[in-house]
């Protein structure tokens, strides 16, 4: 029998105006993250959060690219089990993205995702 995992927020709502998106997000205990992660105080990782980004500018805006650079990746408080984050996603070019993290704490994490511009065949 094959354990199921948890490696995803639980999405709360989701809202577009223009080319910009808010997601409201729940980090719950059991994400697979945690598990040795900080046993006394378990944080996300900063590389988890960098993957939610691009897999929700990927799946929000049908970006198919690969992910060729990010720029002014910023971490300034960590996210911890339970709380509830939004994910801030705006296009600022064909190819390149903002994403920002946001809570109650404060802002969590911040950057900027260069994708591949359009492979040739």
């Amino acid at each position: 029998m094959q354990k199921l995992t948890k490696t995803q927020p639980d999405l709360l709502s989701c809202e577009k105006a223009e080319q910009k998106y808010k997601l409201s997000l729940l980090v719950p205990h059991d994400l697979d993250y945690f598990k040795g992660h900080f046993t006394d105080g378990p944080i996300l990782a900063g590389v988890v959060q960098l993957d939610w980004a691009v897999a929700a500018i990927c799946k929000y805006y049908k970006v198919q690219q690969p992910v060729k650079n990010v720029e002014v990746l910023k971490f300034q408080v960590v996210i911890t089990p339970g709380i509830k984050i939004e994910l801030l996603l705006q296009q600022k070019a064909e190819n390149k993205y903002t994403f920002s993290y946001h809570s109650a704490k404060g802002q969590h994490a911040s950057g900027r995702i260069i994708f591949d511009s359009l492979i040739n065949e």
